[in-house]
């Protein structure tokens, strides 16, 4: 993998929510690919920031109307039209740089965990997910939608292989709501 030697992952709260801000550090040598899952208009501008600092970004969201709006805002990212449960094969470990931002505060539990199982494959050895979500203290089920993540469905990735570097909970300043920020490495 082409991921940078140094890297680090900083966020910024705006009032509807967290956004990359910058990727700090030395820009991904050649080749190296980043991928962002879709929720709309947030994560298309999520995925044109990792490009903006030298990603070529694979980006996704299942609606084709989506896909149309963010590539017509966004042409530097390939946005393709894909479903997070059956993904392209070719996307299993191809990624250097996984951003998941909200995507699994959307499902309900039951199918959290197969989407928790279904990110962890997309990132490639020696790659990064990046994982914002809303957290919550408590296990078992959440009221939602949102559905706000516990710590444990967050820890769950590393059991996908991949292991934690940092997992933070913090607050949103615009409204105070508690997030995670989380980054886990495969080796």
């Amino acid at each position: 993998m082409n991921a940078p030697s140094k890297w680090m992952v900083g966020v910024v709260a705006i009032s509807l929510g967290l956004v990359i801000q910058a990727a700090q550090g030395p820009a991904p040598a050649g080749g190296a690919r980043g991928q962002g899952g879709g929720r709309g208009s947030g994560g298309a501008a999520n995925a044109a920031a990792i490009a903006a600092k030298g990603w070529r970004v694979t980006a996704f969201d299942l609606s084709p109307r989506a896909i149309r709006w963010a590539q017509s805002r966004f042409p530097e990212v390939d946005f393709l039209a894909a479903d997070l449960f059956r993904p392209p094969a070719d996307w299993n470990g191809a990624f250097d740089l996984v951003h998941e931002c909200y995507t699994l505060q959307a499902l309900p539990d039951a199918p959290r965990a197969e989407a928790i199982a279904q990110i962890a494959r997309f990132v490639g050895a020696g790659g990064r997910l990046v994982l914002i979500a809303r957290a919550r203290n408590a296990s078992g089920p959440a009221a939602g939608p949102p559905w706000p993540l516990a710590r444990d469905e967050v820890m769950s990735v590393t059991a996908h292989g991949l292991a934690a570097e940092a997992v933070e909970e913090l607050a949103d300043p615009a409204d105070g709501k508690p997030h995670w920020r989380a980054v886990f490495r495969r080796s």
